[in-house]
């Protein structure tokens, strides 16, 4: 099944490129800035990705990405994920990236978005792998800052494929935000939003009304609210699973009980995603060895997920196509 699995072409929709920062490019990065890291060793620094919930894991998140400083740091953190990620058989890529973090620390948006730009037109060429891009708000953060940072990318309306929520969820529900969404949707930009990992069933509700959004990333605690569930199905909205990702920041304790298989169950569209691979235990075939491994899943049961994936991808038709007739040839 290994083979199979690393053979089928997936599609990652949710995934943070700043959360694909393994140490030893964070190593090297520092070197290279001169930056001082709390850490003695790649080794020290591997032992440090270990957390025990959201919280703990954003702040180690937080601190990693101080070693983005230059377009050229930006570019070498994409191309070293899209790299891995083409090995493991991912042929597109959708990158949610936070701007607030960077701005916060005084890094200006131009660097961010020439550094990725860059990244994502070498992958094309060097791996044949496409990819969108998703700017993320962070939700613990105040609304009126998002709705600046919206307008401040307006030299990149055009580049985005799409605006995403992220961030600590508990206390900062979708609709805080409707406004930012709200002046998206004018200017014709796609909507995403973190939605049900911690937060409840609600917010989600709230994302698809408040926020208008077309897909909703992680979304597991909808079991919880069997009418969301029937309109999540009515209405076909994709969700963003992590299962891994799930397990690490104790969302489920064991990737045994993960909800994934009733959520499969109860006719949902779902995808596969690593969500930050570097600190959650590896990347998209990670994530679906260890569904087969926990759920003993066959090969038409990953081809649908990795088919919704292609449907859903924020891609034009022809890449579409291309991509579903890769996947019925490794089928």
């Amino acid at each position: 099944m290994h083979d199979f699995l690393k053979r089928l072409p997936k599609a990652e929709l949710h995934l943070h490129i700043e959360g694909s920062l393994e140490p030893e490019l964070m190593f090297a990065l520092a070197e290279r800035n001169r930056i001082q890291l709390p850490y003695a060793s790649v080794e020290q620094a591997r032992a440090a990705y270990d957390f025990t919930d959201l919280q703990s894991f954003l702040d180690l998140y937080y601190r990693g990405m101080s070693v983005l400083r230059t377009a050229e740091d930006f570019h070498d953190l994409a191309m070293d994920y899209f790299r891995r990620a083409s090995a493991e058989g991912v042929v597109h890529v959708e990158m949610h990236f936070d701007p607030q973090a960077h701005l916060s620390r005084g890094i200006p948006l131009p660097v961010v978005m020439e550094g990725l730009s860059l990244a994502r037109r070498a992958a094309e060429r060097e791996l044949g792998l496409s990819s969108a891009l998703i700017m993320a708000f962070l939700r613990d953060r105040p609304a009126e800052e998002a709705m600046q940072v919206l307008e401040r990318a307006a030299p990149y309306w055009e580049m985005l494929d799409a605006v995403g929520l992220d961030s600590a969820e508990r206390g900062n529900p979708p609709a805080k935000f409707a406004e930012v969404f709200e002046r998206a949707r004018a200017l014709g930009i796609p909507r995403v939003a973190h939605a049900g990992e911690e937060g409840p069933p609600e917010y989600i509700r709230e994302a698809l009304d408040r926020l208008d959004v077309c897909r909703i990333d992680h979304g597991v605690r909808c079991l919880e609210d069997p009418a969301l569930v029937a309109r999540l199905r009515d209405e076909g909205i994709v969700l963003t699973v992590c299962p891994l990702s799930n397990v690490r920041l104790r969302v489920v304790e064991r990737i045994e009980d993960h909800p994934l298989p009733r959520l499969l169950e109860a006719g949902l569209r779902l995808t596969i995603n690593s969500d930050d691979p570097a600190y959650f235990g590896g990347g998209v075939l990670d994530n679906y060895l260890a569904c087969h491994q926990a759920f003993g899943w066959s090969r038409e049961v990953f081809i649908e997920l990795a088919g919704t994936a292609i449907e859903a991808a924020f891609i034009g038709n022809e890449r579409r196509l291309a991509l579903h007739r890769q996947l019925a040839a490794s089928a």
